[in-house]
C-alpha cells in the first residue's frame, strides 16, 4: 500500500470532513466551564465530565434562541456537530440547541415519542372527532382538588347553569398519574354517560406535566370513542395529549368555554331573532293586507252588479250612437230623394222612354229577320249533309245486295288471310245476319 504523505491542512481537512460525515449531529450532556462572550455575541465554552472536557462553540444566530444565560457549572443538555478547527487543529463540537440538562432529556424522550406517534397516524387530522355543538353532560379528567377543576366549574356555572357535569379525579402528577388518568378514560367510555370529555390540569413544570407526555395517555386518548378536549397547562405548554386529542385548549378555562353554552349570549341571539321574526311577520301582514285590498278592489271593480251596470251603460250609448246613425242616414236619403224629384222634374223622362221604346221595337224585328235567315241556311246545309251521309251509308251498300262479314271480335274481315279454318264468322246482310264456320280458304289469285 503507499504511503500518503499529507500536509498539515490537507491532515486537519480530512480530519474534520471525518468527523462531521461520521458523526453529524449527536445529543451531549455536560458541565459548562470556561465560559465567555465575546463582543461577536458567540459563545464559546467547554463541556466536561469527570474524566475529560470538549471545547464547543455556539454562534449567535443560534445562542439567541436559548431561554436561559450559561453558567460555569451548569449542567446542560446541547446537540451539535462534531467538526474540527483546521488552522489550529481544535476538536471542537459546533451546538445547535442547549438546555438544562433535566429538562433537555426530558424535551429530547419528548421528540422522540412525538415522531413514533405521528408515523403511527394518532396525530391525524382525518382521524379526529368533532366536538359537539350542544352538549348535556360533560366529564372532566383532571385532579379533584386542582384549580384547574374550580377554573372549569366557575366558567360552566356562569355560562350554562344547566350543564351538568361528571368528575373523574385523578392525580395528575407523579409516578401514579398516568396509570390513573388512563383508568378514568377508559371508565368514562365504559359508562357512557358524557357527551365530551375534558383531560388536564393546571400550569406546572414539564416535570410537572410530563404524565401527559406519556404514551399509555396518549394511546388511552385516541383510543377514546368519546371526543377529549386536552387542557393542560397555560397556553404556552404543549404536551403529547394536546396533539393526539380531537382538540386543544390553550387552558381549562378555554375548555370550559368551548363545550358550553353562554346562555346570556343565546338569550341575545334568541331577542334577535324574535325581533327579525316580528320585523319579517310584520312585513308579511303587510304584504297580506295589501294583497287583501287590491283583491276587494278587482272584486269591488268586478262585481256582477258593476258589470252589468257597465254594460248598460254601454248599451245605451250604443243606441244612442246607432240611433244618430239612422237618423243621420235617413236624412241623406230625404235629401237625396229630394234631389232626385227635383232632377225628374226639371228633365221628364217620357219623351226619352217613348224613343228607347221605338229602337227596341226595330231591334226586335231585325233580330226575328235574322234569325229566321240563319235557320233558313242551316237547314239547307244540314239536308245536303244527311244526303251525303246517307249516300255513304253501310245501309245503303247493303240495300243494293252486299254484305259485311266479321270475325268473332266484331272486326270487318277484308282479307282471307285474316281467318282461319274453324273460325265462326258473322254475314250481316240488308235485313238479318247468318253464322257460319270457315271450312275452306281460297287463296287470293287478283295479283295472279
Amino acid at each position: 500500500m503507499q504511503n500518503t504523505i499529507y500536509s498539515v491542512s490537507q491532515l486537519n481537512q480530512t480530519a474534520r470532513l471525518l468527523l462531521e460525515e461520521q458523526l453529524g449531529h449527536i445529543w451531549l450532556t455536560g458541565e459548562i466551564s470556561n465560559f465567555s462572550q465575546p463582543v461577536s455575541g458567540h459563545w464559546y465554552l467547554s463541556l466536561k465530565d469527570e474524566n475529560a472536557q470538549l471545547r464547543c462553540a455556539m454562534f449567535r444566530m443560534k445562542n439567541s434562541r436559548v431561554g436561559f444565560r450559561p453558567q460555569n457549572g451548569m449542567q446542560v443538555l446541547v446537540r451539535g456537530t462534531v467538526s474540527l478547527y483546521e488552522p489550529r487543529g481544535d476538536y471542537q463540537l459546533i451546538i445547535d440547541s442547549m438546555q438544562p440538562a433535566g429538562d433537555g432529556l426530558l424535551q429530547q424522550q419528548f421528540e422522540q415519542l412525538k415522531q413514533k406517534l405521528a408515523a403511527e397516524g394518532l396525530f391525524a387530522q382525518q382521524l379526529k372527532k368533532p366536538i359537539p355543538h350542544f352538549n348535556r353532560r360533560i366529564g372532566i379528567v383532571t385532579s379533584k382538588s386542582g384549580a384547574a377543576l374550580q377554573d372549569i366549574l366557575q366558567v360552566l356555572q356562569r355560562r350554562d347553569p344547566s350543564l351538568e357535569v361528571v368528575i373523574y379525579p385523578t392525580q395528575v402528577q407523579g409516578k401514579d398519574a398516568t396509570a390513573e388518568i388512563v383508568q378514568m378514560i377508559e371508565l368514562a367510555n365504559i359508562r357512557q354517560e358524557a357527551d365530551v370529555l375534558i383531560v388536564g390540569r393546571g400550569g406546572g413544570s414539564l416535570e410537572d406535566l410530563w404524565c401527559f407526555n406519556e404514551e399509555a395517555v396518549a394511546r388511552a386518548i385516541f383510543a377514546s370513542q368519546i371526543p377529549i378536549i386536552s387542557a393542560v397547562g397555560h397556553e404556552t405548554d404543549v404536551t403529547i395529549a394536546d396533539f393526539v386529542a380531537d382538540l386543544r385548549a390553550p387552558t381549562p378555562s378555554a375548555a370550559a368555554a368551548m363545550v358550553s353554552r353562554d346562555h346570556k349570549e343565546l338569550l341575545q341571539r334568541l331577542q334577535y331573532s324574535l325581533q327579525h321574526l316580528e320585523m319579517a311577520f310584520d312585513r308579511l301582514f303587510n304584504r297580506q293586507q295589501q294583497r287583501l285590498e287590491r283583491l276587494r278592489l278587482r272584486l269591488a271593480n268586478q262585481h256582477p252588479s258593476k258589470q252589468l251596470a257597465f254594460q248598460r251603460q254601454q248599451s245605451v250609448q250604443l243606441l244612442w250612437r246607432l240611433k244618430q246613425a239612422l237618423t243621420k242616414q235617413l236624412d241623406r236619403k230625404i235629401n237625396r230623394h229630394a234631389n232626385l224629384q227635383q232632377r225628374l222634374q226639371q228633365n221628364p223622362l217620357r219623351y226619352p222612354i217613348g224613343q228607347q221604346q221605338q229602337h227596341l221595337q226595330q231591334w226586335k224585328v231585325r233580330l226575328a229577320t235574322a234569325i229566321e235567315k240563319n235557320m233558313s241556311v242551316k237547314q239547307y246545309q244540314f239536308s245536303g249533309a244527311c244526303a251525303k251521309l246517307n249516300s255513304l251509308s253501310p245501309l245503303n251498300v247493303l240495300a243494293r245486295g252486299y254484305s259485311i262479314s266479321q270475325n268473332a271480335q266484331g272486326k270487318a274481315i277484308v282479307d282471307s288471310r285474316q281467318l282461319h279454318l274453324g273460325d265462326n264468322i258473322t254475314t250481316r246482310f240488308s235485313r238479318g245476319a247468318v253464322v257460319s264456320r270457315v271450312i275452306d280458304i281460297s287463296p287470293d289469285t287478283s295479283d295472279v
